[in-house]
């Protein structure tokens, strides 16, 4: 409605082109969904972006002169330039722009701008009760604007119907945030203050003695691992297990030097000073952050780090007795699961004698896949944005849960030549996230979807990896 009201009638009526008029209604619900789309972060979109009134009017321009001359209208040249140099220039995510590339193919096109008032059932580019009108008056336009609902419905912006259930809880862990922030105490870390640093470091410094209570991680002794493991996969979750325990120790000797300064047997340092800072400000350490890039909430980085290096143990076993590949396993317990998954794919090229970039990656909930020469079986990832049942996805209802659990799938690369485990036209390749965040792609995977993938674009659909 603000759109409208800043356009005037002229503006509209200009020429008396109905093409040109439902062109310009198509650029502001555009706009309007690109902006409250951001409401809904990191489903709407994965980060908040600065769509203005600048885009608005870049883009009434190029419509503008669209319709000047007599020439086709080329609406591809729309979706360049909106995608390209517009709206697009602003998004740096690649599945991000693949949403706006959805939404200008859906609003932009010959079929729904024709200039007269017939809409084909399949089209659904607005909701189901507004009909573009085949005049150049404003005012019928904002007639259309005036009678939509007072709330804002998911399915305008292609957003799943529970897609309130996932606001709330980014809203809540937005509110816990900003109130840590509002309980750091100003002076605690410019100056050492041994009552305010025993009373407020204590809980992290006693998580941390629970944390490794009954494990050997922090007195543990492991060699670097040598050069001449022959598995590519073996010599990855070595080199995992090798890391971890050295993370688990850095963080046990930093946090030893801080408890001994708060006990008055320790002189104070500046690397403790730094520590104590960070740590006083609800902030996980820039030198724990340099090891592995984990949670920014301290409490959650430690226990994080604990699960992930117990849990290697494990695979270290597997991998040794050869088992590893015959198991479940669940990604989430590596610190670089997209490294597990390269050294797959190195270790798949050398069995068959081939480069890697020879393979591509493929997924299959139906069975075992018989092109691979290595395959895993993976369980533990969630789904956002809609629901899967291991034969297609589906919508989710308003009542649905915001994550859902995916069935185990098999996982491995075969040769670019062979024939996937599902045709293109039924899936749609979904990211793979390392965490709900939505920060960090470890790979994408061909989910089959049975069609209408635009759907699954604008909902926001993405797979990660559970939370330890």
């Amino acid at each position: 409605m603000r759109t409208y009201e800043s356009w005037s009638p002229e503006q509209i009526s200009k020429k008396g082109l109905v093409p040109r008029a439902q062109s310009l209604f198509c650029l502001a619900w555009f706009h309007a969904v690109c902006q409250e789309r951001r409401n809904y972060i990191p489903q709407g979109w994965t980060k908040f972006y600065e769509f203005s009134l600048s885009d608005l009017r870049a883009g009434f321009d190029i419509i503008d002169r669209l319709f000047e001359g007599s020439r086709d209208v080329q609406w591809e040249f729309v979706h360049g330039l909106l995608e390209n140099a517009i709206y697009g220039g602003r998004i740096d995510n690649l599945f991000d722009l693949r949403i706006l590339r959805s939404y200008l193919e859906q609003f932009f096109n010959c079929r729904l701008i024709t200039g007269s008032q017939t809409r084909s059932k399949k089209l659904t580019a607005f909701p189901f009760q507004i009909s573009l009108p085949s005049s150049c008056s404003i005012i019928d336009y904002r007639n259309i604007v005036e009678n939509l609902p007072e709330d804002d419905r998911p399915s305008f912006f292609g957003l799943p119907a529970n897609i309130e259930r996932s606001s709330q809880h980014i809203i809540s862990s937005q509110v816990i945030s900003q109130l840590r922030i509002l309980s750091r105490s100003i002076t605690a870390g410019s100056k050492f203050d041994r009552e305010i640093w025993s009373n407020e470091l204590s809980p992290i410094l006693n998580l941390w003695k629970k944390l490794n209570q009954g494990s050997s991680l922090i007195h543990q002794k492991v060699a670097p691992p040598s050069e001449s493991q022959a598995s590519p996969v073996l010599s990855f979750i070595i080199l995992e297990q090798f890391n971890a325990i050295r993370l688990v120790q850095s963080i046990h000797q930093s946090l030893a030097a801080l408890s001994k300064v708060i006990r008055g047997t320790s002189l104070l340092t500046s690397e403790v000073q730094k520590l104590a800072t960070a740590l006083l400000n609800q902030e996980c350490p820039q030198s724990w952050q340099s090891k592995w890039e984990g949670p920014e909430d301290p409490m959650q980085y430690l226990r994080a780090v604990v699960a992930r290096a117990l849990a290697i143990q494990s695979w270290v076993e597997k991998a040794e007795r050869q088992s590893l590949l015959s198991d479940a396993l669940d990604l989430s317990e590596l610190f670089h699961p997209d490294t597990f998954l390269n050294a797959l794919r190195q270790e798949t090229a050398r069995l068959m004698g081939c480069s890697m970039d020879s393979l591509k990656f493929v997924a299959s909930w139906k069975s075992r896949i018989t092109e691979a020469k290595l395959q895993v079986k993976i369980d533990g990832l969630k789904l956002e944005g809609c629901s899967f049942d291991g034969n297609r996805l589906s919508e989710n209802q308003h009542d649905s849960p915001s994550v859902s659990p995916v069935p185990p799938c098999y996982m491995a690369w075969i040769p670019q030549s062979a024939s996937g485990c599902y045709s293109p036209e039924e899936c749609i390749s979904l990211p793979l996230y390392a965490s709900a965040e939505r920060t960090r792609v470890v790979t994408n995977i061909d989910v089959p979807c049975g069609g209408n993938s635009d759907q699954w674009i604008q909902c926001g659909a993405a797979l990660f990896l559970k939370q330890q």
